[in-house]
């Protein structure tokens, strides 16, 4: 499989690069400044973390580059943020040049662009496009379609997400652009999915979460992926997102450019073996039952890496604009993860 990093010398980008080079892929790795990738492309080789057959340049504003750059892969990873601004037109020409195309974004508005702007393209031209192929775009996707078969397959009431992450490694500087660049909208809460329609005015259902080992944790709602995806494969009347307190906050803080030029490109290895995630999804049946379950790990940048890596490889179904449920096996793909220490379970 011919697969194309774009972004592939930043932070996130090399990180994909390191788990694709543990399989039988053939990496090529594109984006807007040719010194920086032919940098990334001989450290890998020098380090011993990929080998890259070539690099290509390409500007996220020149539709025919991109296209020509990803026009023989089989699929696209988009790294390159911030997303919101530039990401959805990564995705038009991944599917112009006949990839598949999948991301690291956390964003929820360019996820939601993606979708409405490429699902109809991409089932014309025959390809699958996934964003947020991430560690936290993804297990939430799952775990709700693994609670939908488990409430008995039928219509659900609601789908509620939270999100916490502990540790103190910090973020890349692509992730603080990111954050920032969509700060206000992280202030709001985001979208909320009401009754058919996606709405920024929802009434939080919750204050509070159990996650294990933190019971009644305060939470804020929050613009999570989860919302935007759930709804497109799952019958359901609500879905709502939330992060821990601390956590939602911290991510609507605007970082100015200065700032975050003079930080670390992203945290060490060693700073970020020290992070760990947990993601809770609770959903309620139209006859009331309820049921929950939950996925945690560690290293949110490298679990982001593994997951894109083998969520690209391992995606398969129908063509158009798909969800990581509907190109993956649920607890198939959350298994796998179980070598990179990531468990999950389900209650009740």
């Amino acid at each position: 499989m011919k697969i194309v990093i774009y972004g592939g010398h930043g932070y996130q980008g090399r990180l994909v690069l390191a788990e694709l080079a543990r399989h039988d892929t053939e990496i090529v790795l594109a984006g807007r400044n040719a010194g920086r990738l032919e940098a990334a492309a001989a450290a890998a080789s020098r380090n011993g973390t990929g080998t890259v057959t070539a690099t290509r340049v390409a500007d996220s504003a020149d539709h025919d580059a991109l296209v020509a750059a990803f026009r023989d892969a089989d699929a696209v990873i988009n790294c390159a943020g911030p997303f919101t601004p530039q990401g959805a037109a990564v995705a038009r020409a991944a599917v112009a040049a006949g990839c598949h195309y999948t991301d690291t974004s956390g964003e929820q508005f360019h996820v939601k662009e993606v979708y409405d702007a490429c699902a109809a393209d991409a089932e014309r031209a025959g390809v699958r496009v996934t964003p947020a192929m991430t560690d936290g775009g993804v297990p939430g996707d799952l775990l709700a379609r693994i609670l939908a078969e488990h409430l008995g397959g039928g219509p659900l009431e609601e789908v509620l997400a939270g999100h916490l992450v502990t540790g103190a490694s910090g973020m890349s500087r692509g992730s603080l652009r990111s954050l920032s660049g969509t700060a206000d909208v992280l202030r709001t809460g985001g979208l909320a999915y009401e009754k058919g329609e996606w709405r920024g005015d929802a009434e939080p259902r919750l204050t509070a979460i159990d996650f294990p080992g933190r019971p009644g944790t305060p939470v804020i709602r929050f613009a999570l992926q989860e919302v935007v995806t759930v709804p497109r494969h799952l019958d359901v009347t609500r879905v709502q997102g939330f992060a821990e307190a601390g956590l939602a906050e911290l991510f609507a803080t605007t970082v100015s450019e200065e700032a975050i030029a003079a930080m670390p490109e992203g945290p060490s290895d060693e700073e970020r073996r020290g992070d760990h995630w947990t993601i809770v999804v609770q959903a309620v049946a139209q006859n009331g039952r309820r049921a929950r379950a939950s996925a945690q790990g560690p290293d949110t940048y490298g679990t982001t890496g593994v997951i894109a890596a083998l969520g690209t490889l391992r995606m398969n179904g129908p063509a158009g604009g798909r969800t990581p449920a509907e190109v993956l096996d649920p607890a198939g793909f959350l298994d796998a993860l179980a070598p990179y220490g990531i468990t999950w379970t389900v209650d009740g």
